[in-house]
């Protein structure tokens, strides 16, 4: 947190980290009126933006690693600014874990990432909306499948595909669809790191299919933006890409 005596910023008047990473003014006011991005907009590349908002993850998770956190954007400034509107720079689909906040394991603040949980990261059709409406109408390039350390969603299915446990309830239906990564991880004398390989397959696997689901998301694809698999350690809090 800011110390005590610090100045409260004031937003910016200037350009916005959104346009830095490669919002053109037309599309800015797209966002802003909720309006459809223009034709113009459409044919753009959005792999510059990509690029740039997945730097700016990484370069916020080693800050997280190294306990040098800014912890931006949380002034009360900030939060009024955001009543105008949105502009987050990244979705981020992550498991419901309490262990796994995007915000934090990024270093983000209000209004910087698009954040979607369920347990897994299981895909169904709200969580495929949601992820559509970032794309379509908050013109965001990177989306990403974050998957975590000890996942208690992949650590069940692999419980049941093993025999060792039951799924009952709603659960069952979180264990049908982790099963596939389950059953095609190749298995590993070593417990753990046979459960990590999972959860980094869940992760790969949700990736590829929000593609294969959603035709927003894979015509954004087509212009440039990025749908990619993470998974994050619980003990040292790396991010490491798949």
């Amino acid at each position: 947190m800011r110390t005590a005596g610090q100045p409260v910023p004031t937003p910016s008047t200037g350009p916005s980290r959104r346009s830095l990473l490669g919002l053109g003014a037309g599309a800015g006011l797209a966002l802003a009126t909720g309006a459809a991005p223009s034709a113009a907009r459409a044919e753009e590349s959005l792999a510059p933006a990509a690029r740039r908002a997945q730097r700016v993850l990484r370069a916020g998770n080693a800050r997280f690693v190294g306990g040098e956190q800014r912890h931006p954007h949380e002034s009360l400034a900030w939060r009024r600014s955001l009543a105008e509107g949105q502009h987050p720079i990244a979705v981020v689909l992550g498991c419901a874990d309490s262990r796994a906040t995007p915000e934090l394991v990024f270093d983000e603040g209000l209004g910087d990432l698009f954040v979607v949980r369920s347990a897994g990261e299981v895909l169904d059709d709200a969580v495929i909306g949601s992820i559509e409406y970032a794309v379509e109408h908050l013109g965001i390039a990177l989306v990403v499948v974050l998957g975590h350390a000890d996942c208690g969603a992949v650590g069940a299915t692999v419980d049941v595909v093993r025999g060792d446990a039951e799924a009952t309830g709603f659960v069952s239906s979180l264990v049908r669809s982790i099963e596939p990564a389950v059953l095609t991880t190749p298995e590993d004398d070593d417990d753990v790191a046979f459960r990590a390989a999972c959860v980094a397959e869940q992760a790969r696997r949700t990736a590829a299919i929000l593609q294969e689901r959603s035709v927003v998301v894979r015509d954004a694809v087509g212009r440039g933006a990025r749908v990619v698999g993470a998974t994050y350690a619980l003990a040292d809090g790396r991010v490491s890409w798949l």
